[in-house]
């Protein structure tokens, strides 16, 4: 596998700046996930990677090689997208063989039946190996739109939300398998997503992009714990960190403007009057939906509580974030 340097990356569509001076190293092995909305410049990182798109400015380094010219098929990376993109009238052993049968890799025919083999044995599609691939359910489909990325061992594999069409469950399956295998081959990969929890479970690393800027890379605990901005803090967590005026609570440093609160940055007991307003039990724990002096606040609380809508209590913060009026950390 191999290191992946991006420098200077820069890209627009017209008037649209898609990335500006993105500069990004994705380690050798790393399982890295570009986190951020709509529009932040997450799926053109990615075409930039592969050589979908050419940087208006900047390079792309790919194992130690400069590559920022070469073709996608000159730059040894695989890609899975968001709709499975399969041939329809091949039978899903010939949709994993295809790649192999490139003019440029040449592979025996022997070891594109190891290799083809050996992919849907863990993608758990080997039963479904002389099917057509329309005969096949929304999550089969996508397991062979990973499994034809997989038979290629590139130097690195590029996914683009792939899992994001598919039901919670085979969601959940499909994350766990994806993250074994990429911790079993050692694979460098970068992996595109909305959601937090793929980026949570599954990365060593996250990248959070903000309409062309890369805002914060690091560890998803990184992240989590020491968010440079609002903004960041805002990309990571379940529930939702609560934000509101610095000086709701009192103490506030000088020129902060917001307190970021995440749920167990609220502690229960001494403290102020709070409004319970709704109480969701979801098994493992319960989320309190609460009004604090006009503002509302969601924290978690002990799976068998037994507060109840209307009931008071008291609440103050634990070592909360500070944010100026830009949205940049207060340390």
């Amino acid at each position: 596998m191999a290191e992946v340097i991006l420098k200077g990356i820069s890209k627009s569509f017209g008037a649209q700046m898609a990335l500006d001076e993105v500069t990004m190293t994705i380690p050798d092995g790393a399982f890295v996930v570009l986190l951020g909305p709509t529009g932040a410049g997450k799926t053109t990182t990615l075409r930039m990677v592969s050589g979908l798109d050419k940087p208006d400015s900047g390079s792309v380094t790919i194992g130690g090689r400069d590559v920022t010219t070469l073709t996608p098929a000159q730059r040894d990376v695989a890609m899975v997208f968001q709709q499975y993109s399969l041939y329809p009238h091949l039978t899903v052993r010939q949709n994993l063989e295809f790649p192999l049968k490139s003019p440029i890799l040449k592979t025996p025919q022997a070891e594109i039946d190891r290799k083809v083999g050996a992919v849907a044995e863990v993608l758990q599609i080997s039963h479904k190996l002389d099917n057509k691939a329309t005969a096949l359910s929304g999550g089969e489909m996508q397991r062979v739109s990973i499994g034809r990325a997989l038979v290629r061992e590139p130097s690195v594999y590029l996914m683009d939300e792939p899992l994001s069409s598919l039901d919670a469950k085979l969601r959940s399956d499909l994350r766990i398998e994806l993250k074994s295998i990429q911790a079993d081959s050692g694979a460098t990969m970068l992996y595109v997503t909305h959601d937090q929890t793929e980026a949570m479970t599954m990365a060593t690393h996250v990248g959070v992009l903000d309409s062309g800027k890369l805002v914060q890379f690091g560890s998803p605990r990184e992240i989590y714990e020491n968010p440079v901005s609002v903004y960041a803090a805002s990309r990571l967590g379940q529930p939702r960190i609560n934000v509101l005026p610095s000086d709701v609570f009192g103490g506030a440093p000088r020129g902060a403007a917001q307190i970021g609160l995440r749920p167990e940055q609220i502690l229960q007991g001494e403290g102020e009057d709070s409004f319970v307003q709704r109480v969701e039990h979801l098994g493992d724990q319960t989320r309190l939906h609460l009004k604090f002096k006009s503002h509302d606040l969601i924290t978690v609380t002990d799976a068998h509580t037994t507060l109840k809508e209307g009931d008071i209590i008291q609440i103050r913060p634990n070592n909360p974030f500070f944010f100026d009026a830009s949205g940049a950390r207060i340390s």
